[in-house]
């Protein structure tokens, strides 16, 4: 095993850098922002990106670049809480369905295995929306929509790594020794069936970044005026000949962290199988 195998590549310190710099933006808006988000000044409405506005400012007048700091608190927010969320419902589905082979359980695993594949036959944007439009428009209503949008991708892959490991010569071996059940899955079957599973939910953080911007766009995520990625497209879609930038760099913002938490995430995949 060379000592390249275990250092993150240069592409993945960059992407760490772009996260770090996008966490900043939500952790200390106040501190980067050069205006408040929400300061309107219409004598300079659409106004090109200038040494006074770096990013321009949009059809109210307000700073652009100050928008996209303070959006990236809603958005960073909804990105990790929902994948957080998303990970604990996959993790539970794929440890019932996966579990156990004993005829007790069996209900249980038949159960959580049509939960799965029910939740997976819906597209995740589509089942968002069907989710949204059960419960409101709101924060609350996106972040519980991808949150179950993207459990069942984890799902299925706790529930092949759970059946495959519970099949494995170590396990068979510690259960032969009379080892306990909880002794076994503490040491042997979770820590491994979470080791791909933290990897894949790096790359989903991007994921729902980029789905809850979509939501945002379609007007169900954060209520204007309050600054959101996604808000801030759609309201500058009718001015995209004239002010680009209004369209431009929020979507290039979510490109951005979607392209970060990729790199990221193949990286560490990459590195697992070494470790």
């Amino acid at each position: 095993m060379s000592s390249r195998q275990l250092h993150l590549s240069p592409l993945a310190w960059c992407a760490i850098v772009v996260l770090a710099l996008f966490g900043l933006f939500a952790l200390v808006p106040g501190w980067l922002a050069p205006a408040g988000p929400l300061a309107v000044d219409p004598a300079h409405a659409f106004q090109p990106p200038s040494l006074s506005h770096l990013l321009g400012t949009d059809d109210s007048g307000r700073d652009v670049l100050s928008r996209i700091i303070y959006g990236a608190r809603d958005s960073l927010t909804i990105g990790l809480l929902s994948t957080a969320i998303g990970l604990a419902a996959g993790l539970l589905l794929g440890v019932l369905a996966g579990g156990s082979t004993s005829r007790a359980t069996a209900p249980v695993r038949f159960v959580a295995d049509r939960v799965i594949e029910a939740l997976f036959s819906f597209p995740g944007l589509l089942l968002a929306l069907l989710i949204i439009s059960v419960r409101g428009p709101g924060v609350v209503s996106v972040v519980i929509a991808v949150a179950i949008s993207t459990a069942p991708g984890y799902a299925r892959m706790v529930r092949g790594s759970v059946r495959q490991l519970l099949r494995s010569g170590p396990v068979e071996a510690a259960q032969l020794q009379g080892d306990r059940a909880a002794r076994v899955w503490t040491r042997l079957v979770l820590p491994e069936t979470m080791r791909p599973v933290l990897v894949l939910a790096t790359l989903g953080v991007g994921h729902a970044v980029i789905l809850a911007a979509a939501l945002g766009f379609l007007g169900l995520g954060t209520p204007p005026p309050t600054p959101e990625w996604g808000a801030m497209l759609n309201a500058g879609r009718p001015y995209l000949t004239k002010a680009w930038w209004l369209t431009v760099f929020p979507g290039l913002a979510i490109l951005l962290v979607g392209i970060a938490t990729t790199v990221l995430g193949r990286a560490l995949e990459r590195r697992s199988r070494f470790a």
